[in-house]
């Protein structure tokens, strides 16, 4: 035989409550977001996708009387209308509710004794965040105080935007494009123009105007003739 209970919990457990009387059957439903299609060749195949959203449901009442089977003291049950209207505004609220199932169950596992009786018991149990999909209601025929329910959850899974931080490399922030490779033959020589100097030609020529020195030893510039370059000179690049 089997023991369990159903909690169903809001605002971080600041509000719960035990579902006073256990359903027969509990439905839990898996399933994925996989589809099928039709390829030349292949004929059917179907793409395996996310699984979706686990969902239970279940069907109970919420009893006007303490019944012997009822799970909750008579301390701590309410009126069957005081655990609808507390289900509807959880609903309202459109913020999930909590919800546990915990209990035990015969272990096939452990044998049975003489009496063909299950020797051990093990623990199983459901928790989950969920949203309240779906909850109806109605009284019951010929026991007005009681109230008959259905109610389905389906697993919810926090979510939130993501800020966004600039990286501070810029090899992270961006991707580098490949510079096109310059094919053009570089010259051997240049004819200095008004305003060159060997840091420029360097630059310009070379590609880094550190390189001047080179320019210049190559064409046995004296130090003093560095700063002032004659205008139509013809200078050999390295």
């Amino acid at each position: 035989m089997s023991d369990y209970g159903l909690f169903l919990s809001f605002n971080n457990q600041q509000e719960v409550f035990r579902f006073p009387v256990n359903p027969e059957r509990i439905e839990v439903k898996d399933g994925s977001e996989g589809k099928s299609y039709t390829v030349a060749g292949l004929g059917e195949i179907n793409a395996i996708l996310y699984p979706k959203l686990t969902e239970i449901s279940f069907e109970s009442f919420f009893p006007g009387r303490t019944y012997p089977f009822v799970n909750t003291s008579k301390d701590k049950l309410k009126l069957p209308i005081d655990y609808v209207n507390t289900i509807k505004r959880w609903m309202e609220s459109r913020r999930p509710v909590r919800f546990v199932m915990t209990g035990l169950v015969p272990d096939p596992l452990s044998g049975t004794d003489s009496g063909n009786v299950v020797r051990a018991m093990k623990s199983f149990g459901i928790n989950m965040a969920a949203s309240i999909e779906s909850f109806s209601w109605n009284t019951m025929s010929g026991s007005p105080e009681d109230i008959e329910f259905s109610i389905t959850l389906k697993r919810y899974v926090f979510y939130g935007a993501r800020k966004v931080v600039p990286a501070k490399d810029s090899k992270a922030a961006a991707v580098k494009t490949k510079e096109r490779p310059d094919d053009r033959k570089k010259p051997n020589s240049y004819t200095v123009a008004k305003g060159d100097t060997l840091w420029s030609i360097a630059q310009k020529l070379l590609g880094s105007g550190s390189r001047h020195t080179e320019i210049q030893k190559l064409n046995g510039i004296k130090d003093h003739e560095v700063r002032k370059l004659a205008v139509g000179r013809v200078l050999k690049i390295p």
